[in-house]
């Protein structure tokens, strides 16, 4: 490709790019230039919101360039404080690094594993002495730290912000100079992190790296980015009758957005708004599945919700004696929870589960949440629309 065709591709879909004559200059080096992709696995599980920055990296790796996947196990320790109103709470090591298997297998859905190249940023931190971290410190003011808007924000409201915390954007500054990389990628979140590396690399006499930052993601409630602590989210490592119900509970206006950043493509007007989520729901179980996943999960998803056959439908199955004891709110709070991985609180359970009556068990409306529930094998406990289980 022209080095003009290669900057179309790899601008496209993104959101500040910080310089976008730079990178143009930095492809005409005609070498593979270093792209790092920092991920702090304080989770195992990777979702669609973090497949958006992902899949720019593999348009990097396609196009022949060095896709690096660094995986801060020890900043994962200190944990990110952008975006956040409290401080994280700390991670151990152990925790860290079973995260990091998990995570780094799912990230190779979407990435060449063959052609990337993963670095711990353990490997360089750990070895430094306290006299090192003084001078790293140096280089940065308070001045500079403070005028980022999550530690202002907290500062002016009386919240706590802990000096761990402001080591945060040095340290993965740091990991920039460490890896030598042309470009990092990240979330627009993620830009004032990004820029303290150009700083410490031009300090250092190299080439500073372009920032290049992606759109956060709506989660599937529209408001909020994607999330696993919202329970908003779509795992790329869930089952796939999961992924596609979860995917068909987007509002119409969330599947264009997901058509455009996940898929870099437009939804196909001429086609009915629900057959067009279906398809939108197909192609990402497909991608993170196979095309035969996503025919049986869309079957399904079909059998329960638009033939309302859920006696034929293949639901989750749920041991009886697995359920706490209790009333049916308790019940159903648990199931969410436990099965479909999404915390309601008993507020919104009361109000939008069980008021209008979208609790059935075996066809009979709940809308008392004090009611004792009589389960047999075979029952069938609907809980909203788009959720339900089988009991054995």
């Amino acid at each position: 490709m022209t080095i003009d065709e290669q900057l179309d591709i790899l601008m496209a879909g993104t959101a500040v790019v910080i310089g976008r004559d730079e990178l143009k200059e930095r492809l005409k080096l005609g070498r593979p230039l270093r792209v790092k992709l920092g991920v702090d696995p304080t989770a195992p599980d990777i979702h669609l919101g973090h497949t958006v920055a992902i899949e720019k990296l593999r348009q990097f790796q396609e196009l022949g360039h060095q896709a690096i996947l660094l995986i801060g196990d020890f900043t994962a320790t200190i944990g990110d404080p952008t975006g956040r109103s409290v401080t994280r709470p700390p991670l151990s090591r152990e925790e860290v690094l079973a995260n990091a298997e998990t995570y780094t297998k799912q990230a190779f859905k979407i990435l060449d594993k063959e052609k990337t190249e993963v670095v711990y940023n353990g490997d360089w931190f750990r070895k430094m002495t306290y006299e090192d971290v003084l001078k790293l410190n140096s280089r940065v003011t308070m001045q500079q730290m403070l005028a980022r808007e999550d530690f202002k924000n907290r500062v002016e409201s009386g919240k706590e912000v802990r000096l761990h915390e402001l080591q945060y954007p040095i340290m993965q500054g740091w990991d920039s100079v460490e890896i030598r990389s042309d470009v990092e990628l990240g979330g627009t979140d993620q830009l004032f992190n990004i820029l303290v590396g150009r700083d410490l690399q031009k300090e250092e006499g190299m080439l500073p790296q372009i920032a290049m930052t992606m759109p956060l993601l709506e989660g599937l409630d529209g408001v909020r980015k994607m999330s696993k602590s919202y329970g908003n989210y779509v795992g790329v490592d869930e089952a796939p009758d999961m992924m596609f119900g979860k995917m068909m509970s987007a509002s119409d206006e969330l599947m264009d957005r997901y058509y455009l950043v996940l898929l870099g493509e437009k939804r196909d007007e001429t086609l009915h708004p629900m057959e067009a989520k279906k398809q939108l729901a197909w192609k990402i179980t497909a991608r993170y599945h196979s095309p035969e996943a996503a025919d049986a999960a869309r079957s399904d998803w079909e059998t329960r919700f638009s033939k309302r056959d859920l006696a034929s439908a293949a639901l989750p199955e749920v041991e009886i004696s697995s359920l706490p004891e209790g009333t049916a709110l308790t019940i159903v709070a648990y199931l969410f929870e436990n099965v479909f991985k999404i915390k309601k609180s008993n507020g919104i359970l009361r109000k939008e589960h069980f008021t209008p009556g979208a609790i059935q068990l075996n066809d009979v409306k709940i809308t008392d949440p004090a009611a004792v529930l009589e389960l047999t094998p075979e029952s069938i406990l609907r809980l909203s629309k788009k959720h339900a289980v089988r009991f054995k």
